[in-house]
């Protein structure tokens, strides 16, 4: 396993002249990056089944247990299922665990992670986007992840290696919150997030310290304290428990806000709270999007803007909780919004597409929405891509086309026509 810190480009020194706490900054691969956020939260229990692209996130906090630099129960399991398992065990005990999976392997973690929600225990797994066969692919999307949507795991996505070190930091303490005690993953896109070297600035072990205290939890398993989690609920209890779990995810905006900020005040760094805007005041034309997509987004806007196209730009940091009415707020002045999907509800709609529609249905305001199929299956977003998105978008505004409702950008008709043939269609 190759060293993944290149080169260091930012002392300590200077790092504290714009930082309240001290940042060392170096050229890292993002999966180096969620590994040394999750070694300076101090988990006592890390479970590890490897699965591309995700594998050497575990690899780096297996070579940290190893050479003595985590004080950690490192868990070689057999399954996903078996790693889902084993952090919910541990943190059914009171301590803090985490993992990690990436695509079917997430899948395969499905009812492990109903459980983990439902017995309200905070653990933090990385979700490293993956497409779910078939057919087999490697490459980033985002069906893994959305389709734990309805489970009462908070959901965190990223969009570069920086992000994905400081919203690790962030998730542990958003999980471990009273109010709110549910598992967040934070999931970041493969391949361009996990293997891409980029300066990340990490921070002294005190200063995370102080930011997040050792895990407190309410209940948890002793010799001297038997209980039961996950108990057998029948009709007479069990809308109870998930009225709680649904209150707890509403608990969950206001901490995921709140934390955001305190690691502002603390380390200097904000990638927005439940969302971000970028130039959306007098936006028109509004894209939507999660994950790496909105680092080309954030640029391609402002070209188009230097064409004096008023396009905005609202990241969607946190996908559950959903943040419906924040949304509403940031698009209340478009005529358009464009929402770039990697995943798709087969038989639907993109699912943050449907999202969008279903949180702007009360809004006294309802911009026109647009679901556009971008990045999927891996495909390469680029500056023109954002391009043709809001050329579609102007078009749709003025009646020129009739947009619909699921836009596939970039589709190859010669492939569908073959496909066709070949199957006699």
């Amino acid at each position: 396993m190759a060293d993944a810190i290149l080169t260091s480009t930012l002392e300590p020194s200077a790092a504290s002249a714009v930082q309240r706490a001290v940042g060392v900054t170096s050229v890292m691969e993002g999966s180096m990056a969620v590994s040394q956020a999750v070694k300076a939260c101090r988990p006592a229990v890390i479970s590890a089944y490897p699965i591309t692209p995700q594998t050497h996130i575990v690899e780096f906090l297996a070579k940290m247990v190893a050479d003595g630099e985590l004080d950690a129960e490192y868990a070689r399991v057999d399954s996903e299922f078996s790693a889902a398992s084993v952090i919910g065990g541990a943190s059914a005990t009171g301590v803090r665990a985490y993992t990690a999976s990436s695509s079917q392997g997430l899948l395969l973690m499905t009812e492990v992670i109903y459980y983990l929600a439902g017995t309200r225990l905070p653990v933090v797994i990385t979700g490293a986007n993956r497409g779910v066969s078939a057919p087999i692919s490697l490459q980033p999307e985002h069906h893994d992840s959305q389709s734990l949507r309805d489970s009462g795991l908070i959901q965190l996505y990223v969009e570069n290696a920086q992000e994905a070190y400081d919203a690790h930091i962030q998730a542990f303490k958003i999980a471990e919150d009273h109010q709110v005690l549910l598992p967040v993953m934070v999931c970041m896109d493969g391949y361009i997030l996990t293997h891409v070297f980029e300066p990340v600035t990490t921070f002294d072990q005190a200063a995370i310290d102080a930011f997040l205290p050792a895990y407190d939890p309410i209940h948890y398993l002793s010799p001297e304290r038997p209980m039961t989690f996950g108990p057998v609920a029948d009709e007479t209890n069990a809308l109870e428990f998930h009225y709680l779990i649904q209150e707890a995810m509403q608990n969950a905006k206001k901490v995921v806000e709140a934390v955001a900020q305190e690691y502002k005040t603390t380390f200097g760094h904000y990638h927005g709270g439940l969302i971000d805007c970028y130039a959306t005041q007098d936006a028109e034309i509004i894209l939507v999007a999660m994950g790496s997509t909105v680092s080309t987004l954030r640029e391609a806007v402002d070209q188009l803007r230097d064409e004096g196209l008023k396009v905005g730009l609202v990241k969607v940091r946190c996908f559950r909780p959903f943040p419906g009415d924040e949304l509403c707020r940031a698009v209340q002045n478009a005529t358009v919004v464009a929402v770039l999907d990697r995943a798709l509800s087969m038989g639907s709609q993109g699912v943050l597409a449907g999202e969008v529609k279903a949180a702007l249905y009360d809004a006294p305001h309802r911009p026109l929405v647009l679901g556009m199929l971008a990045g999927y299956g891996g495909r390469e977003v680029t500056l023109e891509t954002a391009r043709d998105i809001v050329d579609r978008a102007r078009r749709a505004a003025d009646g020129s086309v009739i947009a619909p409702r699921v836009d596939f950008v970039g589709l190859k008709p010669e492939i569908l026509a073959s496909t066709r043939i070949q199957n006699g269609i």
